[in-house]
């Protein structure tokens, strides 16, 4: 299944605003504005990694590296 949720990673927003070297605040702005796509959950917001690196012009496989390497 294309679609499958539980192969896709989701991000905080403090972890996107990491990733992208930007403020939570400009991380809620892209979310608000639709710039930046994201589930809403609870009180918060989800991002998937995939929607970063889109945005980021990185490829997932090579954020997803990053970010291991970062840990």
């Amino acid at each position: 299944m294309p679609n499958d949720l539980s192969d896709v990673r989701f991000l905080t927003v403090a972890e996107v605003a990491d990733m992208m070297r930007v403020s939570k605040m400009t991380v809620y702005r892209l979310v608000h504005s639709g710039e930046l796509p994201a589930i809403r959950f609870g009180r918060s917001f989800r991002v998937p990694e995939t929607a970063v690196a889109a945005v980021i012009g990185t490829p997932a496989a090579e954020a997803a590296e990053a970010a291991e390497a970062g840990a």
